[in-house]
Order: structure tokens, then sequence, then C-alpha cells
């Protein structure tokens, strides 16, 4: 790319959670076209309105990014970043349909000497694999010639307002020498951390996967602990307080894992390992830890229906939260949700409020809408979930409200509310 960066466009390929915050901070110095495929989400971005809560109402309105769903609109761009999902199916295999599809259309209005930068999590190989096979093929040109490609994992920590875009280290990766350095001046001359250029592009894509699997790994023996210590009538968060008092002490704790990446990012590397002959055991098995504890929970649930001496058709549950974590309104891989429809498919009866939850969201996945977080019925068992500020900032009062007897349980799962500290006590369980 000979152009000066002051004079290039940037495109971006796919604007949620990932490609928007990206896009409105490009677009302070660069021209920047937004791309995405839903044109119901463009024509919110261009009225101002958002779903992931990303970015401010302020940043949209003042951002010179142009929303599109268009995808002509790209072939004016010298640089092209696609931030698109790579999920799993149902198989727990990825699901490389949207990088595929994503990676057709940007060959297919790809302006010559362009560089396409990819931001989403793969395993390691496969840019190189599947995206420039897919490229070379439409474009007629081969890597290096007619176009180049980049690689820098997104780190993108939903609902976090302190380690965002602009904030956090980004690895960048490029097939060459100029497109490594093109990268980190791009990359640099918007970001308020360091940009971290790595040797190849298998290295940044392994990094990313090796960063969540990590986090799932740590809390898988957390979750392990949780459950040993449930047993031994042991205090698991206690016992991590005191465990923390040593200076090298890694701070985790148990909990539901869901969500665009810590839940799914394991499975990446697993099936590569699989291709190259290599059995990941420990990742293996904490993945299937995490995976399994939403059927702890809901054993636990009809354990405490048996002491309460209910059926499970007797019993009523009030489900606060059904995101994959507080504060945010991301619903992807939520066990919030799995939780739900396995004690629904037991006939108990559950009611569901979640302030930040979309409502039309909810209801596509659980067959049932959302109440008002101050409207719930009582219940046998109030079970907080996830354990957004509008749950936890409430007086003690509010739970008490929802409780239908003085056998009832609060299961609040987090060890998020400050039960010891109530006037009235109640019967209380967490991890």
């Amino acid at each position: 790319m000979d152009k000066q960066l002051d004079d290039i466009c940037i495109g971006m390929v796919g604007l949620g959670y990932v490609g928007l915050p990206a896009a409105i901070a490009f677009a302070a110095l660069y021209d920047v076209i937004g791309y995405d495929i839903e044109k119901q989400k463009v024509d919110a971005l261009r009225k101002g309105r958002e779903g992931t809560g990303e970015v401010t109402e302020e940043e949209l309105a003042n951002t010179t990014c142009r929303f599109t769903s268009d995808p002509s609109d790209l072939n004016i761009c010298d640089v092209i970043i696609v931030a698109v999902p790579t999920p799993i199916d149902k198989n727990n295999r990825p699901d490389l349909s949207y990088l595929e599809k994503a990676t057709e259309t940007v060959a297919s209005h790809l302006k010559d000497g362009a560089i396409v930068v990819y931001e989403s999590t793969v395993y390691p190989g496969a840019t190189e694999e599947i995206c420039i096979p897919i490229l070379e093929r439409i474009t007629g040109f081969s890597v290096g010639e007619g176009f180049s490609i980049g690689y820098s994992p997104e780190r993108i920590n939903p609902g976090d307002k302190k380690n965002t875009f602009k904030t956090i280290g980004k690895l960048v990766a490029g097939y060459d020498q100029v497109t490594l350095d093109t990268l980190i001046a791009l990359y640099g001359s918007v970001l308020e951390a360091p940009v971290y250029p790595v040797a190849s592009i298998k290295v940044a894509e392994a990094a990313k996967v090796v960063e969540n699997t990590q986090r799932d790994v740590n809390i898988a023996y957390m979750n392990e602990l949780a459950q040993l210590f449930d047993k031994m009538d042991i205090d698991i968060f206690e016992v991590l307080a005191a465990a923390g008092t040593k200076w090298n002490f890694i701070p985790f704790e148990p909990g539901l894992v869901g969500g665009h990446c810590i839940s799914v990012d394991p499975y990446y590397l697993i099936e590569k390992a699989k291709n190259v002959g290599f059995t990941p055991a420990l990742i293996s098995t904490a993945r299937n830890q995490n995976a399994k504890m939403g059927k702890y929970i809901v054993d636990k649930i009809t354990n405490v229906a048996n002491e309460l001496n209910l059926t499970n058709r007797e019993l009523k549950v009030n489900v606060l939260g059904v995101t994959f974590k507080e504060n945010v309104p991301d619903l992807r891989n939520s066990m919030a949700i799995d939780i739900v429809k396995l004690l629904k498919e037991k006939g108990i009866h559950v009611h569901m409020a979640d302030p930040v939850a979309n409502e039309e969201e909810v209801e596509e996945m659980c067959g049932e809408g959302i109440s008002a977080y101050h409207e719930l019925p009582s219940a046998d068992i109030v079970l907080l979930l996830v354990p957004h500020n509008q749950f936890t900032k409430q007086p003690e009062e509010y739970y008490h409200a929802m409780l239908k007897s003085e056998q009832s349980v609060i299961i609040d799962l987090k060890n998020r509310l400050s039960i010891d500290q109530w006037n009235k006590k109640v019967n209380y369980w967490t991890l």
C-alpha cells in the first residue's frame, strides 16, 4: 500500500461488540466505512441507536463513520478489517461460515493493493488455510501481489469501561514486513496502549485462543473446588480470600462460563489439536467441567425442592439475570439461558427478570418473555444467576419480599449479596 496513512480509507466488516467500537475509534482520524450484513442494524446505527452498550450515544452521534449494508461501498477501502463472529456448531466444532462469507464479500469488492486484516478469533493457521485461498480465488491475485493480509486478534471485554479498544494492548501480524509496519502504524495511531508485533500470523492466532483458554482452565479449577467444598461444607469464597493473602495466588472465582470467547475459543484449539494428532487432555477436561455447570446448578435446585418437600411442578423459581455476564446485554452462549431451559424441561415454574437483556431475544430463546424485576411474584427459590448492578444494589427487603415462605431459599451464584449483614436471616446457598 503506497498511500500515506492520513489518506487511507478503512472498511470495518461486522459492526458488533468488536467492530463497532473499533470503527468509531478509527473514524476519529480516518475515512471509515462500517459495513454489516444486517440492514436493520445499519439503519439503527444511522439513527444513533445500537444494542451492545460498547459505544456511547454521544460517540455514535458525533462519528464520521459511514454505516452501510451495501458491500460495494467497500471497493474504495485501502484497509479492510474483518470482525465477524466465529462461533461453534451444535457439536462444539468451529463454525467458520461467517468468516468465509465475509471473506467472499470482501474479495468481491477488494481494491487493488488493499490489506485485509482479520480480528475474528480462529484456530492457528485458519487465516492462511481458509481466508487466503478465498481471497486469491475471487480476486485472481496472489497474496503479496494484488493484496496483503494481516491479523490482529480482538480483545474486547463486553461491559468493561476501563479496558476498551483504545486502552488494550494490540497484537499485530502481517503477511510481510511492509504489511506489518503499516498495521503497527495504523493501530498505533488510534490506540492509547502499546502495539505488539509478533513473528507470524499463526503466533497471533494462537495467542488469542491461549488467552481465553487459560481463563477457561482456571475457572474450571475453581468450579471443581466449589463442588468439592460444597460437599465438605466449606465456603469456597472464604477459602479463596484466605489463599489470596499469598502474593502469587492468581485470583479466579467459580461461575458460569459463557459468551463469545471463553466458552468458545478452547474448542477451536481442541479441534486444531485433533487435526494435527494431539490430544489436549487438560484443555478438554476443563471445557467439559465448565460446560457441565448448568446441570450442576439445576441438580442443586431439584435437591432444594426435595428438602422443601415440593415436586418439580410445584416449585416456583425466580431467575435474576439471563445474559452471559453482569451488566451487558449479550446473550450469546449464555449458560443462564441454558439453566432456564433445563428448569422448564423439568416442569419447574420459572419467572425471569433481566433489566439489560433484549426482551424479544429472550422470548425467542426461551419461549417466554421476562418480567420487570420489581414485579416478580413470590417464589420458593430466588436464583441470582447474573449479578447486574440493578440486583446487587437492591435493599435487603427486595429479596425478602420475593420469598414465598421462611423455608424459601436464595441462591446467590457468584456470592455478590452481603447476606451476613442482613438483619433478617434467610436460607442461602452460593457456589
